[in-house]
């Protein structure tokens, strides 16, 4: 699968101006991450890529919000717990 690019990264944080002010990356833990990438391979092809590798699927296909419009997209986890979202552009 080609990754044409990032859509998006999720943070969760709970003072914004604290996160953004430290010079570099404090106290993070794996698996606290999330974030999408966005492909041109059709999304079946995408499933069909994933259960190959024997990778379980957490969730989708399914439409979401990305961060430019709306994209579909299938979610599973990293070896460290990670969060990731593969997704086609809709539309």
């Amino acid at each position: 699968m080609e990754i044409e690019s990032i859509d998006h990264i999720v943070l969760r944080v709970a003072d914004v101006q604290a996160t953004t002010s430290p010079e570099m990356a404090r106290q993070t833990v794996p698996g606290s991450g999330n974030f999408c990438v966005l492909t041109s391979m059709p999304m079946d092809q995408v499933v069909l890529r994933l259960e190959a590798e024997d990778v379980p699927i957490g969730a989708g296909p399914v439409e979401r919000a990305g961060a430019t419009g709306p994209i579909l997209s299938v979610y599973f986890n990293d070896p460290d717990g990670n969060l990731v979202e593969v997704s086609n552009r809709l539309g």
